[in-house]
């Protein structure tokens, strides 16, 4: 079966978990966001012990059994955590090692791998990869995720679905807010990744319902 993505890709930085009382805020998140009909998440955690990292996802995977469940650049938490995916990036595991990985795990191939790329020449490495998905961007400037690399705009958007061609997943990442994410949409993108325009707000889950009802 194809790997079906929805329309909004958040991602859960662990910048927007607070020190104190992490397990108990992780757990009224999942379960909030589960009620208010998360189908997939990516939880990104760059600066965790190990310990930390696999527990918050464990976490996770407890509160939200049937949300797709995706770790940033971890095969290894993923797979102690139960995760469904990771997404993976230059200087990760190449796609296909991750993806052997999980299936080996899984006892099946039914792993999600996703991948990255911030221009025309990473679009094709990324394309033939056989990644499930394709982040790319940066669309706009963001305070989320350190980057170096010039935001693409609308243009870049439509530019990178002529070069993809119909078929692949792509899905558009950085600065993207609720005005904008329908244009993005209609240039190409098939989802749009949402971090801190969800997260850093007081009830992320009535945040992610109103996405939902507006890019519906």
């Amino acid at each position: 079966m194809r790997f079906v993505v929805s329309r909004i890709y958040p991602i859960l930085d662990s910048s927007y978990i607070p020190e104190e009382d992490s397990a108990g805020f992780l757990t009224r998140l999942g379960l909030s966001m589960a009620d208010a009909g998360l189908q997939m998440l990516e939880y990104r955690n760059k600066n965790g012990t190990d310990a930390q990292v696999v527990a918050d996802a464990k976490l996770l995977r407890a509160t939200m059994p049937d949300v797709k469940l995706i770790m940033d650049d971890r095969v290894d938490v993923a797979l102690a955590a139960g995760f469904d995916g990771v997404h993976v990036d230059a200087g990760d595991l190449p796609v296909a090692d991750a993806r052997r990985l999980l299936d080996l795990d899984r006892g099946a191939s039914a792993a999600v791998v996703g991948t990255s790329a911030g221009n025309e020449a990473q679009l094709g490495e990324a394309l033939a990869s056989g990644a499930d998905y394709i982040a790319f961007g940066p669309i706009f400037p963001t305070n989320t995720k350190q980057t170096s690399a010039t935001p693409i705009g609308i243009e870049g958007v439509r530019r990178f679905r002529q070069v993809a061609g119909d078929g692949p997943l792509l899905v558009a990442a950085a600065g993207i807010t609720l005005e904008t994410a329908s244009v993005i949409l209609d240039a190409g993108a098939s989802a749009v990744a949402v971090s801190e325009a969800i997260f850093r707000r007081g009830d992320p889950a009535a945040e992610f319902r109103r996405w939902m009802k507006a890019l519906r």
